[in-house]
């Protein structure tokens, strides 16, 4: 009999590459992840992995398994969820994930509805860039995040994570009508790594040059601060452009499939004087979890808050 946890390991370590990679993710020393592959091996009757010095590699046979230990956990999954709603409401141990903005505007409402129509719950919040949610969420980490999605950069969940879709915002430059007339400028992205710094570089590349990067910073309202004091230019969400004065550029786009754009606020926020040009981008926010738990009474509880708190947004 094939044991899941063992799948488990093994499906983290056709994911992430090498044994040390994974005795990280799942807070076990490398002998011992190398312990429970072998002990699988064993289970299987077949070669796994195929060693050469210090590297190790899925066989045939290997990457074989890793298909059907997706389906297997997956329909775990689907059991644990069933089993929590025939316990009764949601209850326990709710660990949220969310990428800074959703955490600023998002979360409060959401968790303030939760908590209410569901006091036995206990939400714990951690922020992460969606970059990283698959890994937390297949490794046990999260239950459910908030991820986002921008136009240039490839969706950043894998096939063990499903997702619901939940708003649609535009994105703006400041002080410049177009990208492309930044071309010159010195730019203000987020850190190296991140969605949003994927997507900064891969627009300007698609404009026709490559960015000039004065600074790295990953709170919003402090690159429009930066932006503010002419220290660059930058891109930036709707959401964290709420409460700035924004000139539409030639072309803005048509409002997201999930939730239409309304009115733009009209005072000033924290970087008042930044004048920004709304852009044919969007980002896409997502509620994230791993595929077979979508139906657990918690999960179900918290994405029906996440949609509840959208329509209080300033979209």
């Amino acid at each position: 009999m094939l044991d899941p946890r063992k799948l488990h390991l093994l499906r983290e370590l056709a994911r992430r590459g090498t044994i040390a990679a994974v005795a990280e993710a799942v807070t076990f020393t490398p002998s011992a992840v190398s312990q429970q592959l072998s002990a699988l091996e064993r289970e299987a009757g077949v070669p796994l992995l195929e060693r050469t010095g210090r590297t190790v590699t899925l066989t045939p046979a290997g990457h074989l398994l890793v298909e059907h230990a997706q389906a297997v956990l997956e329909q775990l999954e689907r059991a644990s969820a069933a089993l929590a709603a025939a316990r009764g409401g949601p209850s326990g141990p709710l660990r949220i994930g969310a990428f800074p903005t959703a955490a600023r505007v998002l979360l409060p409402p959401a968790l303030a509805a939760l908590t209410g129509a569901h006091p036995g719950l206990e939400p714990m919040v951690a922020e992460i860039d969606p970059a990283d949610v698959s890994a937390a969420l297949r490794a046990g980490e999260l239950d459910v995040a908030l991820v986002h999605e921008y136009d240039f950069v490839p969706p950043v969940t894998d096939a063990s994570i499903e997702t619901e879709a939940l708003f649609s915002e535009p994105m703006y430059l400041t002080d410049r009508p177009s990208i492309a007339a930044a071309r010159g400028d010195g730019w203000i992205t987020n850190k190296p790594g991140t969605l949003c710094h994927t997507m900064a570089i891969r627009a300007c590349q698609a404009a026709g040059f490559e960015p000039l990067v004065r600074h790295h910073i990953d709170d919003f309202d402090t690159v429009l601060a930066f932006a503010a004091a002419g220290h660059g230019v930058a891109l930036v969400p709707h959401l964290a452009a709420a409460g700035q004065r924004v000139a539409h550029g030639p072309h803005p786009p048509a409002a997201g499939p999930d939730v239409p754009l309304g009115p733009h606020p009209q005072a000033a926020g924290p970087a008042h004087g930044v004048r920004l040009t709304r852009l044919p981008l969007s980002r896409r926010t997502l509620a994230a979890f791993r595929k077979g738990n979508g139906a657990h009474p918690a999960i179900v509880a918290a994405v029906t808050a996440f949609r509840a708190a959208v329509t209080h947004l300033p979209l």
